[in-house]
């Protein structure tokens, strides 16, 4: 059986050598439950948007759980037509995730990611690492010296 996403970001957080802290908390499903069972700002939650982009690709986008997507903005980047949140059922199976879990690991889920300046603002971040019942905080220095991420303005107040 293969490793979960969860066990596959703490190996991939230990094998790196960066520092986190890993949480068990009562399961969470929004980013507010989620910011006040960690104990930390709203602003300071990586929401992590699986995309589809013209119904033939999927990106992940990575925001401050403060913010809104503008998907426009998104769009326009991409050069796209379309860009459209993805179903819960291609969530699962692009990611094996549920939504509300998914890590902002979009190279450890095989899909192309971009990162919201907003979340990049903040000095700790945290997230659900493909579980709705544990959360991993971190510096976001670390979290970007680990996944070198696109930094592209697409959230909105």
């Amino acid at each position: 059986m293969s490793q979960s996403v969860f066990d596959q970001i703490r190996s991939l957080l230990d094998h790196a050598a960066v520092p986190y802290d890993c949480r068990a908390h009562a399961p969470v499903y929004t980013s507010q439950e989620a910011a006040d069972v960690r104990g930390v700002a709203l602003a300071q939650g990586a929401k992590s948007l699986v995309l589809h982009v013209d119904q033939s690709r999927y990106l992940l986008a990575v925001l401050s759980a403060a913010k809104q997507a503008d998907f426009e903005k998104l769009r326009a980047h991409l050069g796209a037509k379309k860009v459209a949140l993805a179903t819960p059922e291609e969530v699962q199976a692009q990611t094996g995730c549920t939504i509300g879990s998914v890590p902002p690991f979009g190279s450890m889920l095989g899909m192309p990611m971009v990162v919201d300046p907003s979340l990049a603002a903040q000095q700790m971040i945290a997230f659900n690492p493909g579980s709705h019942v544990h959360s991993i905080l971190m510096p976001y220095t670390a979290y970007a010296e680990l996944v070198q991420p696109e930094l592209v303005a697409f959230a909105r107040p």
